[in-house]
């Protein structure tokens, strides 16, 4: 496949609405939940179910999506029931019924990343370094997204809430509409032999696995109370917008460069240097928030934490899985970091009013420590 027929906007758009939708859920739907007046411990059971989903939903479509091969049809369907889903939250704001509404939008929209990251992946064929020149529109519709959204609350009230991620929602729909399919190839003998299981078995993938859920546990404090965290100290719903926005801003930078950064550093290289950064980072937002130039620092480590570990991530399942089990492991990638995530938000909605902000961060950072010690670790067990 050549660069002209790459269809580049068309992936980049859904992207971009995609993660406008994360952009919309990360920093706000805790605040959200404050707005409504549950306790921290109900925000974290609240945030964890959608990450509990993400546990359950990409393994079954991942196999689904291997086994039928219409990725592209799993991707429109899951747009369509994600919106159906949460539109049921004008209906109702008690605690069971949020909770419904939670797992049943994101059941499906968990469906919908790893069935697209395979799509796009078999676009780029043996273009795969320029993967983060796409993605790259996911961080671009966060930016816009988390500002936008931050100076519409400060003037407006949480009400709006819901209505505004139902228009994201339909952006997601429309942009899947509009991308052509495509079907990963054979990349060479052997890759894919002995099925699923015999792939997980190949060394540095179980490795690489248990660290992702290390990884994403360490975002639960970040991902479910650090809006809430920042409001506390003093700053506006439109500061912590645009707080939020430099950190993926710093990520957009990282993903223009991470081709040359993967083709001089090793995987293992890399990500040991992410959970590193990821350590120091929640030790200063958990104690030196307060202080506005810590606080831009540990934004721009956002760099690292998510780009950067992200970035690597897609390139070692694309790398580790044949081309009929490619959905498979990019489900199970987003299904341990589900299961990282809900764990994150659930301690640490049990933590925040016991422990304070402090410890609860630096429960994260341990997290984090324990992924790069796994990585760190000179063996076979581990990923190059």
């Amino acid at each position: 496949m050549t660069a002209a027929a790459l269809p580049y906007w068309r992936l980049s758009g859904f992207y971009f609405f995609y993660f406008c939708l994360l952009g919309g859920t990360a920093p706000f739907l805790g605040l959200y939940f404050a707005h409504l007046g549950f306790s921290p411990a109900r925000i974290g059971e609240l945030v964890a179910i959608p990450m509990l989903m993400r546990c359950i939903a990409p393994n079954l479509w991942g196999w689904l999506g291997d086994v039928t091969g219409r990725r592209l049809a799993i991707v429109r369907f899951g747009a369509l029931c994600t919106l159906a889903g949460f539109a049921l939250i004008l209906f109702d704001k008690r605690y069971a019924w949020l909770a419904l509404v939670m797992a049943l939008h994101a059941f499906f929209w968990h469906a919908v990343l790893p069935q697209f990251e395979v799509i796009t992946l078999a676009h780029l064929r043996e273009q795969a370094a320029r993967y983060s020149q796409i993605r790259l529109w996911g961080s671009i519709g966060f930016i816009c997204t988390v500002v936008g959204l931050g100076e519409l609350f400060d003037r407006f009230s949480l009400d709006a809430y819901p209505w505004a991620l139902i228009v994201i929602m339909l952006g997601i729909l429309a942009s899947s509409l509009w991308v052509p399919d495509a079907r990963p190839e054979f990349r060479g003998p052997g890759l894919g032999e002995g099925g699923f299981i015999a792939q997980l078995r190949r060394p540095g993938v179980a490795a690489f696995y248990l660290c992702v859920g290390l990884m994403q546990l360490s975002h639960g404090p970040y991902y479910t109370f650090l809006s809430i965290h920042l409001e506390t100290l003093g700053y506006s719903r439109a500061t912590i917008g645009q707080l939020w926005a430099l950190g993926v801003v710093a990520e957009v930078i990282l993903f223009i460069g991470m081709a040359r950064i993967l083709g001089r550093f090793s995987l293992r290289q890399v990500l040991l240097a992410c959970f590193l950064l990821a350590a120091l980072r929640w030790l200063l937002l958990g104690g030196l928030a307060g202080h506005l130039w810590v606080l831009l620092l540990a934004q721009l480590m956002h760099a690292a934490t998510f780009g950067a570990f992200h970035a690597a991530a897609i390139h070692f399942v694309q790398r580790s899985f044949g081309p009929r089990q490619q959905g498979q492991g990019q489900a199970l990638y987003a299904a341990l970091a589900g299961i990282g995530g809900a764990l994150g938000a659930v301690y640490s909605g049990y933590t925040w009013n016991a422990l304070g902000a402090f410890w609860t961060f630096a429960i994260a950072s341990l997290a984090a420590l324990g992924a790069a010690a796994i990585i760190a670790l000179p063996s076979r067990s581990t990923p190059d």
